[in-house]
């Protein structure tokens, strides 16, 4: 593992990344604020046509941002590295920077962050009269049906050929598609990719500090590859002594195509296949002498061992781990997309287009007519301010509470990110810590209402602008949620009694994003035992004894949700959600 960089700042690394696309590509703009990059309006190209978004977490590069571009994406939004990025964000470039469109479909690996980010987003945008569609890809054979429980296939690089080939039927010029034909073709190619990797090493985020766990644990040994390693560090299938490469890539080939391995065998029988689409990628540090060699060898042991002689063969850097020493192997089973002649899965991906991501240049009259303005210049439509409710709380007391909380929210903030470098990607005790101290920072500039609807709404808005990864997604579910029932309890005084009833609620509409229950390993673990508590007793140091109960019950559980279920063993470490859980309602019960 490398852990030297040029930029070891990772916020001003990720903003000048971003900042670089539109140079490269003048008919592209950045909308630097919201971390979108979007084709700038073209009433030729765009007008009633189905926008393609997609977006996840930096570090992937070119995914996803490289790939915007007249005949693949429409716009991409990105997070920090390897966090999602937020409802704020998306909800922006769907309402905001794809318009005017006749549909948006959006395009999501299935990591819990992204699905339940860009799901909330897409029913935000549903909401204000929008017609979107999304389509979550999960190509990843390297973690079998057994082990991946309830989260199901990682999605990998494979879901870049999902983007080129609907993003081409998006844009063709001949006949406009219709949302319901993008969406439909989307899942058919979904349906009909398999993908692998390997690493020699895990990654090092810039600006992350290297800890001896890091070093002793999560590195591979000398002599150590990984296989069926995530795009974020995540544990793959098994690790093993390093073998030779024709050994490593029948390996690979056997989990994606063996009938024999019921695990993995993910491609069901169809009446006829047209061909097949090879793509090698490269995670990001291996170089191109390599990737030529392990491009041979894929291809000579499909056709010797498979009879399989692709139609297309595309190797390069589409989805990376920043510069992770490894590659993964995708394919494609070409079928009938039923869209007729000229719209071939083939077709679409041999179509023009000017993305920097995928292989042809740019135009060159696209560069001739391009302006040189990069930056989004239009100011942020301001929002409409929250209707009030006539739920009345004490202002002065309510802040005093919850700055008890977030404080000891923050100071937990090594115990939490320890926690999840062991089962998760680290991102846990940062992203709540980020989202504490953007609430303290509205509690001291009084953004508190004494309406409780307007405070918890406002509480979402913060959480949602400041708080990255699956934690953020699934506080800010709830509390848009909190919101809503205390609404329905009507006016008068906010009690303890009405904060229970609504909370418990809120809980019942967390579980249309998530299927956590207590006993997957999740935050849930802690949230449920302790809303429970509190709406039968109506006690918040009993409800605060609840959580840690609930979250100390983790110890040692398998998980069934989240990035922990493709992590081996993790000992006596406790779910870093659930921990946060606990200390957000200790520090309540010490202010009450």
């Amino acid at each position: 593992m490398s852990n030297k960089h040029f930029v070891n700042d990772p916020v001003r690394l990720l903003n000048s990344a971003l900042s670089s696309v539109p140079l490269a590509n003048p008919s592209l703009a950045l909308d630097a604020e919201n971390k979108i990059v979007y084709c700038k309006p073209s009433p030729e190209s765009h007008v009633g046509r189905v926008a393609i978004i997609s977006g996840g977490g930096a570090g992937h590069e070119p995914s996803f941002v490289s790939f915007v571009g007249d005949g693949v994406l429409r716009a991409a939004v990105s997070g920090s590295i390897f966090a999602s990025p937020s409802v704020k964000q998306i909800y922006s470039c769907i309402t905001r920077r794809v318009n005017p469109n006749s549909g948006v479909l959006l395009i999501v690996m299935n990591y819990t962050g992204d699905v339940l980010h860009f799901g909330l987003a897409s029913e935000k945008a549903k909401a204000a009269g929008v017609d979107v569609d999304m389509v979550v890809v999960a190509d990843d054979v390297g973690v079998g049906r057994e082990k991946n429980g309830k989260v199901g296939r990682r999605g990998i690089a494979g879901t870049v050929l999902v983007h080129k080939i609907v993003g081409a039927l998006a844009a063709a010029r001949t006949e406009a598609c219709s949302l319901k034909e993008a969406s439909a073709l989307a899942s058919l190619v979904a349906a009909n990719l398999v993908s692998v990797g390997s690493s020699l090493a895990h990654v090092h985020v810039p600006g992350r500090a290297v800890t001896s766990d890091e070093d002793d644990e999560g590195s591979l040994k000398p002599d150590e590859i990984e296989i069926g390693m995530g795009i974020h560090n995540e544990q793959g299938y098994k690790r093993m002594k390093i073998p030779k490469l024709p050994e490593l890539v029948e390996i690979l080939l056997g989990q994606l195509l063996s009938k024999e391995d019921k695990d993995r065998n993910y491609l069901e029988d169809v009446d006829k296949i047209e061909g097949w689409v090879l793509m090698l990628n490269n995670l990001g540090g291996v170089s191109p002498l390599e990737m030529g060699a392990i491009t041979a060898e894929v291809v000579k042991q499909l056709n010797s061992t498979y009879s399989i002689q692709p139609k297309r063969i595309f190797s390069g850097a589409f989805m990376t781990s920043l510069n992770g020493n490894g590659f993964s192997i995708s394919l494609l089973r070409l079928v009938d997309t039923g869209l007729g002649e000229g719209k071939s899965m083939l077709d679409l991906l041999d179509a023009p287009h000017e993305s920097l991501g995928w292989s042809a240049p740019v135009k060159q009259e696209t560069w001739a007519n391009g302006d040189r303005q990069t930056q989004s210049s239009e100011s942020d439509a301001k929002e409409e301010p929250i209707p009030p409710s006539g739920l009345k709380l004490n202002v002065s007391q309510f802040s005093h509470t919850l700055s008890s909380a977030l404080k000891a929210l923050i100071k937990a903030e090594p115990e939490l990110s320890r926690y999840d470098e062991i089962v998760g990607d680290g991102d846990c005790g940062s992203a709540l810590k980020n989202g504490a101290e953007a609430i303290i920072q509205l509690i001291s500039a009084n953004g508190i209402s004494p309406d409780a609807v307007i405070t918890v709404s406002t509480l979402a808005e913060v959480v949602e602008a400041n708080m990255d990864g699956t934690s953020g997604a699934l506080y800010s579910i709830f509390l848009n949620s909190l919101a809503k029932a205390l609404r329905e309890a009507g006016a008068g005084e906010a009690s303890l009694g009405v904060w229970a009833k609504a909370a418990m609620t809120a809980l019942v509409s967390l579980r249309k994003y998530t299927p956590a229950q207590p006993g997957d390993r999740t935050l849930v673990d802690a949230l449920q035992p302790c809303i429970i508590s509190l709406v039968e007793g109506g006690d918040v140091r009993k409800a605060a004894r609840a959580a840690r109960e609930g979250a100390e019950s983790t110890r040692g559980m398998k998980a069934s949700l989240g990035r922990s279920v493709y992590v081996g063993e993790v000992g006596d470490t406790p779910d870093p959600g659930a921990v946060g859980i606990a200390v957000l309602m200790e520090g309540l019960a010490e202010a009450v």
